[in-house]
């Protein structure tokens, strides 16, 4: 009987562990500065939106659910440390606690709710739109529930509806187009890509 275990193969050369760590490490660095970059990418129109969400979407579509949460979640941290990595060339923790941070937050329930739905039904197409649309529907959840808690501790009361109708009612064609790109641009990407990553998706 043969004992021996064959190390997966990349560019023709045996990927041990500690190789596919670093190529781990390599994919999440790329993709967290390619969140960064489309966060400074501000699209004009009657509100203003940035790429953030599609960047998000992107990340985890393509190189799966723990790479791309990672990703994710190293964006955020690396904001909430004073990195400039948020819109508008902005960092620091009080950036997440003002009224807008909790949609920053938010990006990881989209990450994690991608990733969730991949583990339990797969990377099909159809998956991956509904667990972006779910993805997308938690961040709005969590981005409105703390925008209303700042506000009405700043402020003063307001409404759910009038809330909805500054942060997610003029987002949600715009969302709903960058959902569209993503899924069209990562499943453009990823059979290249698993080439390079060895197939090794998750």
């Amino acid at each position: 009987m043969n004992t021996k275990t064959t190390a997966p193969i990349l560019n023709g050369k045996p990927q041990t562990g500690e190789t596919r760590k670093t190529y781990d490490m390599a994919y999440i660095a790329v993709f967290t500065v390619l969140i960064a970059i489309c966060s400074w990418i501000s699209i004009p129109a009657a509100i203003p939106f940035t790429l953030q969400t599609f960047a998000v979407f992107l990340s985890v579509a393509v190189l799966g659910g723990k790479r791309g949460t990672t990703a994710v979640l190293v964006y955020v941290l690396l904001g909430a440390a004073g990195i400039p990595v948020f819109a508008e060339f902005t960092g620091g923790l009080g950036v997440i606690l003002n009224t807008t941070g909790g949609y920053i937050i938010g990006f990881i329930l989209t990450a994690l709710t991608m990733w969730l739905m991949e583990s339990i039904l797969g990377r099909k197409l159809w998956v991956q739109a509904l667990s972006m649309v779910l993805g997308m529907a938690a961040c709005y959840a969590a981005g409105t529930a703390w925008f209303m808690f700042v506000y009405m501790r700043e402020t003063g009361p307001v409404g759910l509806t009038t809330v909805l109708g500054w942060c997610v009612i003029p987002f949600i064609i715009p969302d709903a187009v960058k959902i569209a790109l993503a899924l069209t641009l990562s499943n453009t990407l990823r059979r290249p890509l698993a080439k390079i990553m060895n197939g090794q998706q998750g």
